[in-house]
């Protein structure tokens, strides 16, 4: 089953940027947006979700503080979908303290960036009867947008019976900078 996509919106802080030369109150954010989802945001920063931009995923680990991983990104609607193997201990995390942080940088320009907020919202597993096949799908699905390479997924563990985990994140807040 697809998640089910509601109607609220996410308010995007849009900070001042200096690409246009100095300006009072650079690097502050100017103003506020609202969208209803991250395909609703200006192109010039949904480019940075929809094309191969690795992510570097903020949890809270263990000893309280936060763990940054490079992770490929996608998302759906005001979600954002993070699919770990279940052996990592970012799961285990997440699970208990269900907030993460996003960070896409432009690798060309590294003031053109977006940050987002998110929270779990759910969880799906490989194993589950019904939805399991949507978390195979979605990790075929971004191997080949960060690969080009077509499905399945080709770095599964060989010496492990490997299994996915598929949060579903809500959007809570956006924050962008800069253009390409």
């Amino acid at each position: 089953m697809a998640p089910t996509l509601t109607a609220m919106t996410i308010s995007v802080a849009r900070f001042l940027d200096v690409a246009d030369g100095l300006q009072p109150g650079q690097f502050t954010v100017g103003n506020h947006d609202d969208v209803a989802s991250l395909a609703d945001l200006d192109p010039t920063y949904r480019q940075l979700l929809d094309n191969p931009v690795t992510a570097v995923v903020s949890v809270t680990g263990g000893d309280g503080r936060s763990n940054l991983t490079p992770v490929w990104f996608d998302y759906e609607g005001d979600l954002v979908l993070l699919n770990l193997a279940t052996h990592r201990k970012k799961v285990d995390w997440l699970r208990k303290q269900p907030r993460a942080t996003f960070a896409l940088v432009n690798p060309a320009n590294a003031y053109h960036w977006v940050s987002i907020k998110a929270t779990v919202a759910r969880e799906v597993s490989e194993d589950d009867p019904q939805e399991g096949p949507r978390v195979t799908a979605q990790l075929d699905r971004i191997w080949t947008k960060y690969t080009g390479n077509a499905p399945p997924y080709g770095l599964r563990d060989p010496s492990i019976d490997e299994r996915r985990v598929l949060f579903e994140l809500k959007v809570d807040r956006v924050a962008t900078f800069g253009r390409p």
